[in-house]
C-alpha cells in the first residue's frame, strides 16, 4: 500500500455508515452521540474509506489521533479551523473544532459550508471524533480557487480490512474472504493500541506508531540476543527461545518498520564504538592544581636569603646613622657647659 498516496487522498478510519442527517447538532446532542459511539466502536469494526463532498447535515464517526490533521474531505475552506473547549459535566470536556466558508470546487458558487468536529478532550476516548457538516454564513468564492480541485478524481480504491478500534477485540482485523473474517494466525497477533489505530496509515510517522507493538517485540528480541552473546564466554549458551510472533514477522511488520528497527540497533552499536574514540579526550577531566604549585621551594629560599641580607645591610646603615646623631648631640652639650664659666670670669 502506498502510504504517502493514501495520506494525500484523504483515507481515514471511520464507521462504515453515515450516522443520519442532522441539520442542526447541539452540544448536548453531540455529547450524547459521543457517549453512544463508545459502545458502537466496541461492537462495530471501522473501515478505511473516504469522506468526499458530504451534503448538509451528514454526520460521520471517525477514529483518529488528536494530533493528526483532518483528512481531505473534498471541500475547500477559505479560513483556518477554530478550536475551543467547553465543560459538559461529569468531569468531561467537549472540544469543538469549527471551520467555515467551505465550497466544493466546480459545484458551489458561494462558500457556505461549515464543518464541526466534536471529541472528548477529558474523561473520554479522544480518538473518537464526530464530524458534522452544515450550512452557515456565506461569502464569495475567491476566483482563483473556483475551479481548482482539492483532491484528484476518480478516488483510488483501497482494499484494506476493517478493524476493531475499541473493546476486547481491539486491533483485530476483519478479513472478508477468511472464515469468520479472521485470517490464519490472527489469534497470535497482539492487538494494536488505540493511539496506533487512530493514527491511520496515511502518515509515515503514524504508520510506525501503528506497528509500535511489533517494533517493541523486535527490540526485546534484539536485547535478548545481545544478552546471550555477552554471556557466551562465561556460561553455556541457552537453547534458543522462539518468539510467539516470529513465524508471522514478515506478514505483520512492514519493510519500513523493519529497516527503522535495524537502523536504530546498528546506530547504537556504532555509537558505542566511536563515542570514546571521538570524545574520549574531551570527557576526561583535567587535574586542577593549586595556585602555589607554580613556585619552587629553592627559589623561594634563595629569594628570602637575599631579602634578609638586604634588610641586615639597611639595619646596619640605620644603626650607624643613629650613633652619629647621638655623638653630635653629646658634643653640643659639652660645649654649652664650658661656655657658662667663661662668661662669668669675664664679668668679674
Amino acid at each position: 500500500m502506498a502510504f504517502h498516496q493514501a495520506q494525500a487522498d484523504g483515507v481515514c478510519l471511520r464507521h462504515p455508515d453515515v450516522l443520519g442527517v442532522h441539520q442542526n447538532l447541539t452540544h448536548e446532542a453531540a455529547v450524547n452521540l459521543l457517549i453512544r459511539s463508545i459502545t458502537i466502536a466496541q461492537t462495530t469494526p471501522f473501515v478505511w474509506g473516504y469522506i468526499d463532498r458530504p451534503t448538509e447535515g451528514q454526520l460521520y464517526l471517525v477514529f483518529m489521533a488528536p494530533a493528526l490533521p483532518f483528512p481531505v474531505d473534498g471541500i475547500r475552506y477559505q479560513e483556518q479551523e477554530q478550536r475551543y473547549s467547553i465543560p459538559v459535566g461529569s468531569g468531561r470536556e467537549l472540544e469543538i473544532m469549527e471551520v467555515k466558508f467551505g465550497f466544493i470546487p466546480g459545484m458551489d458558487q458561494t462558500a457556505f459550508r461549515v464543518r464541526r468536529r466534536y471529541r472528548f478532550s477529558k474523561a473520554g476516548p479522544a480518538q473518537l471524533v464526530l464530524v458534522h457538516y452544515s450550512r452557515g454564513p456565506s461569502m464569495p468564492v475567491i476566483p482563483t480557487l473556483m475551479n481548482q480541485p482539492i483532491r484528484q478524481y476518480p478516488l483510488r480504491n483501497y482494499n484494506e480490512p476493517a478493524v476493531y478500534v475499541m473493546g476486547e477485540r481491539q486491533g483485530q482485523k476483519l478479513y472478508p474472504n477468511a472464515p469468520g473474517g479472521i485470517p490464519p494466525g490472527a489469534d497470535r497477533m497482539q492487538p494494536m493500541p488505540p493511539s496506533a489505530i487512530g493514527a491511520g496509515f496515511g502518515n509515515p510517522q503514524a504508520m510506525l506508531a501503528q506497528q509500535s507493538n511489533n517494533m517493541e517485540a523486535l527490540e526485546r528480541r534484539s536485547q535478548r540476543e545481545r544478552d546471550r552473546s555477552g554471556s557466551m564466554n562465561t556460561r553455556a549458551p541457552h537453547p534458543r527461545i522462539e518468539d510467539e510472533d516470529s513465524a508471522d514477522e514478515s506478514e505483520l511488520i512492514s519493510t519500513r518498520t523493519l529497516a527503522l528497527t535495524r537502523y536504530r540497533r546498528n546506530h547504537e552499536y556504532m555509537n558505542g564504538v566511536f563515542m570514546y574514540a571521538a570524545f574520549g579526550n574531551v570527557a576526561e577531566k583535567s587535574e586542577i592544581k593549586a595556585a602555589y604549585t607554580i613556585f619552587k621551594t629553592d627559589d623561594l629560599e634563595a629569594e628570602m636569603a637575599k631579602v634578609q641580607s638586604e634588610v641586615e645591610v639597611l639595619q646596619a646603615k640605620a644603626a650607624s646613622r643613629q650613633a652619629a646623631r647621638e655623638a653630635a648631640q653629646l658634643s653640643d652639650v659639652s660645649m654649652d657647659g664650658l661656655s657658662a664659666p667663661i662668661s662669668e670670669g669675664i664679668q668679674a
